[in-house]
């Protein structure tokens, strides 16, 4: 068996009915690439072969009523791929809007934890005729990271790339009875006390260090300080996402005429496109919008788990109306905000996670939900902000050539719009969750990404 780390099992503890961890994707297709042609039984058939070779997609849950710690992860031994690969088709005429509902329609559905965390559904019917692949898993198993390594043992650099071998695999996660559970459960409870007392010091002097560094201009922003907009409310069992996809070189441009990093360009994208929606709907702040940015600790931490993040606060300058003096004005944010969170250390949520229970955090997180609390505390951040690097050559799904690849991360009470990008083969893919009750025109959001990049083209233009 395989315990989860707290940080992985907090996602368990912290989801409800209408606040879903999953982690998705929307994976469009060119199926004329696959050898021999594309069928839904050949795909179905090739993706069970080769998750044999892939522990981590075979893994399920288990837990104890004597467990004092958190579940762990056994192996499947009823592992049927149907219960995790579906088909479907879309309506006439199989545009974006058709796509980006339905897939909207499965992000809202719950997955199964009787069974490993994850499904594949098959998307037929789309305009240009290609096929989209929306996948779900769970974030208690994979961080942005590890989901994108998952997603690269299903592709490959050609069409008829072999499989990989199940004897080169990672170990399985294997077998535990309930004395095991619980044994194991109560010798880790047991050396919780010797762990807090390693960890409290180091956390104590964290709130005079943050405020001593504020008072220096050094400081990301603290919590519970961003502006409130319609995006900061209490969410509804209801996803809807929008994705578009933007040219990577003119991204680069940007960054190589200003001097930033990709990730500012990325930051400045999002920036300029909230400015202009939260401006045609008259609520503009005055103040900067405020994003969370998952940090990769992976090679950082020595602490056990799958997700190996941290968080990081930075300003989006979303008050600048100048775009060149916005992006300049992020990368000096987020320049200080990175210093600053690596200073926090790369383990301290792990750290504290660990202390995180099923009995507290579920039911807190329930009554949070069910009294809309979200609204009733100063904003703790707007939204969160992923940037995940992928491949820079043509990869295939399956035998199927990746077209696009957009990525989609889980939504939180008080915080209910990701933005999360991923780039692929000289192309940034952008893909956006939401909750339809608080972004209903989540498409004139997305749209205005693409114009956000031109103004920033432009204000490169103009420095060289």
């Amino acid at each position: 068996m395989q315990r989860l780390s707290g940080l992985d099992a907090s996602f368990l503890y912290l989801e409800t009915s209408t606040q879903l961890l999953h982690v998705c994707g929307v994976i469009i297709l060119d199926v004329s690439t696959v050898p021999g042609g594309y069928t839904f039984a050949q795909l179905k058939a090739e993706l069970g072969a080769r998750t044999e070779a892939i522990p981590s997609f075979r893994r399920k849950l288990q837990d104890s009523k004597f467990n004092l710690d958190h579940p762990v992860w056994v192996e499947d031994t009823d592992f049927d791929i149907d219960r995790h690969c579906h088909r479907v088709a879309l309506p006439a005429p199989g545009g974006r809007d058709e796509l980006a509902e339905l897939c909207g329609d499965i992000a809202g559905i719950p997955l199964d934890r009787a069974r490993p965390l994850w499904e594949m559904w098959v998307i037929e019917g789309l305009e240009d005729g290609s096929v989209a692949v929306m996948s779900k898993m769970h974030h208690a198993g994979v961080d942005g990271i590890t989901g994108a390594n998952m997603m690269a043992q299903l592709c490959g650099l050609e069409p008829d790339a072999p499989r990989p071998d199940p004897n080169d695999s990672a170990e399985s996660a294997g077998q535990a009875s309930t004395l095991d559970i619980a044994v194991g459960g109560l010798l880790a409870v047991a050396s919780r006390p010797a762990k807090l007392l390693r960890i409290v010091p180091q956390s104590l002097t964290l709130l005079p260090r943050w405020i001593g560094r504020a008072r220096r201009g050094e400081a990301m922003p603290a919590p519970f300080t961003a502006p409130r907009t319609s995006l900061n409310g209490t969410l509804t069992s209801h996803r809807n996402l929008a994705f578009t996809q933007l040219d990577l070189e003119k991204v680069k441009t940007v960054k190589d005429a200003f001097d930033v990093k990709v990730n500012d360009v990325v930051l400045a994208l999002c920036s300029g496109a909230l400015r202009k929606y939260l401006q045609h709907r008259r609520e503009l702040p005055d103040k900067s919008l405020v994003a969370i940015v998952p940090v990769s600790v992976h090679g950082k931490s020595d602490r056990p788990g799958t997700n190996q993040v941290s968080g990081m606060f930075t300003e989006l300058g979303t008050q600048i109306e100048d775009p060149a003096e916005r992006l300049l004005a992020i990368g000096e944010h987020n320049s200080t905000s990175k210093e600053h969170n690596e200073t926090l250390g790369a383990s301290l949520l792990q750290d504290w996670s660990q202390f995180a229970g099923q009995a507290v955090f579920g039911t807190a997180m329930r009554l949070y939900s069910t009294l809309g609390l979200a609204e009733r505390h100063p904003v703790v951040h707007n939204l969160v902000i992923s940037n995940v690097p992928g491949p820079s050559v043509p990869l295939y799904f399956l035998g199927a050539l990746i077209k696009a690849m957009y990525p989609l991360g889980p939504i939180f009470h008080g915080a209910g719009l990701n933005v999360t990008v991923m780039s692929l083969n000289g192309q940034l893919d952008v893909g956006l969750m939401s909750c339809p009750e608080l972004a209903p025109h989540l498409w004139d959001l997305v749209d205005a990404f693409p114009a956000a990049l031109d103004e920033l083209v432009e204000a490169a233009g103009k420095r060289s």
